[in-house]
């Protein structure tokens, strides 16, 4: 078993239930979530962080996260990445938190 969770989830070790997924992104909902809805959009490909991410798969990312957010008519919404030393798994991933209050802190 590798030890990136999230390639484990992306190579069927361990369970998921997606909410998107195609031959470059997964999207599935946090196990730990810290909104009313809080799912993570994930890299296929095992990418440590953010800047380490290619201009085209970034552009694939944010046309996935516009088509999660118009197709579920998520409203009120915040993403959110972290960097190297503040995420607490590392291999790139989006947060897409929604149903949120404006003046909530994160």
């Amino acid at each position: 078993m590798n030890e990136c969770i999230f390639c484990n989830i992306i190579s069927g070790v361990l369970p998921s239930k997606p909410v998107y997924q195609d031959d470059e992104v997964i999207v599935i909902p946090d196990l730990h979530p810290q909104a009313p809805l809080h799912l993570l959009v994930i890299s296929k490909k095992h990418i440590g962080e953010f800047i380490e991410a290619d201009d085209q798969l970034l552009t694939k990312i944010n046309a996935v996260i516009k088509k999660i957010i118009r197709d579920q008519h998520i409203s009120s919404y915040r993403l959110v990445t972290n960097g190297k030393g503040a995420a607490v798994i590392d291999h790139f991933h989006i947060h897409i938190l929604g149903q949120i209050d404006k003046y909530r802190t994160l």
